[in-house]
């Protein structure tokens, strides 16, 4: 095992900021005890998020270049939490330098990139070096609970896959332009939420081999320059001026799964749904479903029970469900979950492997760069299919 590991953080964001929380969090979490862990750096080109940034999470210097990250010497682990069109660079040079990766989702801003991507991590893999992209949805106890209900066989053979991920950070009009509302159809409402539905869905109902009904819609047409650093969600501060909105606000399509058919919307112009993750799967057992709304609880609904009290029933999740026990310091049902704890779950895992813990005493590994391509390939074949007026089109 490692004697120490040193972790940086590249992007001061909102996301930046939830990895630094949890590599700071993440030695708290489970047994055996991790080598301890140093927060090194933060790296942003914007001095004053970088530099708050550092100090608020305890992180010992904030660098303005990525690649003083990656050359310096008391760093092993990197997440890379920038635009989407940075990853590339900045992943496969941080790899070069022996770094250890975890990239934030979509794995890139193209395909192309995304595959060069995962080249390197495999050249990378074989001297040593862990390249891995961030799904945090499937740190969820809930999400993880239904999985071992399909897999358990008590929801029956799986029907039908529901899911939606609606929020509004877009809904306003003065929130200004920024590299979220640039890009081709399929890099806006989709690449940003939309991603974390697709590996959801697979994660429950097997692989999407086919999308149908491809649909985008941009209801904002252009947006506000603004005035300095957009960081994050964040509205006002814009000029006189505008920009044009290049990209999707809204995304549907239906997919054919392994296991079942689906049906996936999502929006950032959802008014009045701030952050609002649902999904639902039919079995001819049964059904379940679960939702960012109420992340510490699962409905769930099997056909074995009187007629006279049929319907789900609401399961608050505990010890008895997949990745609660011992994962917070009070893990009983009842003291409820966030989404911040997903990151928390998701550096533990990425530090248990790095410190070369075995896998059978370990959460559950993060995904490799080639999941992260897999991913790409199925919104690409959204953005096919709603170019060709919602025509099934296969993914990959």
């Amino acid at each position: 095992m490692n004697a120490s590991i040193g972790v940086a953080v590249i992007g001061a964001g909102m996301a930046g900021k939830a990895h630094a929380a949890a590599y700071r969090a993440a030695s708290t979490l489970y047994a055996p005890a991790l080598p301890p862990i140093r927060l090194v750096a933060i790296g942003d080109v914007f001095e004053p998020l970088g530099s708050e940034t550092a100090q608020r999470f305890g992180f010992e210097r904030h660098v303005a270049d990525w690649r003083d990250i990656a050359a310096a010497d008391d760093i092993d682990v990197v997440s890379v939490v920038v635009a989407n069109s940075l990853h590339r660079e900045i992943v496969e040079g941080l790899l070069a330098a022996g770094k250890h990766v975890l990239c934030e989702k979509p794995l890139s801003d193209t395909l192309e990139n995304a595959r060069s991507m995962a080249e390197a991590a495999r050249r990378a893999e074989a001297s040593g070096t862990i390249a891995r992209i961030g799904f945090s949805y499937l740190r969820a106890p809930g999400i993880a609970f239904i999985r071992q209900l399909i897999d358990d066989g008590r929801l029956g053979e799986v029907l039908h896959f529901s899911g939606r991920y609606w929020t509004d950070y877009g809904s306003r009009t003065d929130a200004p332009i920024s590299w979220r509302y640039q890009g081709p159809n399929g890099s806006g409402a989709l690449g940003d939420v939309g991603s974390h539905l697709g590996y959801i869905a697979e994660f429950l109902c097997g692989p999407a081999r086919e999308v149908s009904g491809g649909r985008f819609h941009t209801a904002i047409t252009e947006r506000p320059k603004p005035l300095g650093q957009v960081v994050g969600h964040s509205r006002g501060g814009a000029t006189d001026g505008t920009a044009p909105v290049t990209n999707d606000d809204y995304a549907s399509f239906n997919a054919e799964f392994a296991h079942c058919v689906g049906s996936i919307e999502v929006s950032r112009v959802a008014t009045g749904h701030p952050n609002t993750c649902t999904v639902e799967v039919f079995g001819s057992g049964g059904a379940a479903r679960w939702s960012q709304t109420n992340p510490a609880q699962v409905e769930v609904m099997l056909n074995d029970e009187h007629a006279d009290v049929a319907g789900f029933r609401t399961v608050a999740l505990g010890p008895a469900h997949p990745h609660y026990a011992g994962g917070w310091a009070m893990d009983a049902p009842g003291v409820g979950i966030g989404q911040n704890d997903l990151f928390v779950h998701q550096a533990r895992a990425l530090l248990e492997e790095v410190a070369g813990l075995p896998a059978a005493q370990s959460l559950p590994r993060c995904r490799t760069f080639d999941d992260g391509v897999h991913s790409m390939e199925v919104l690409a074949a959204v953005a096919e299919s709603a170019r060709a007026g919602g025509a099934a089109v296969a993914v990959g």
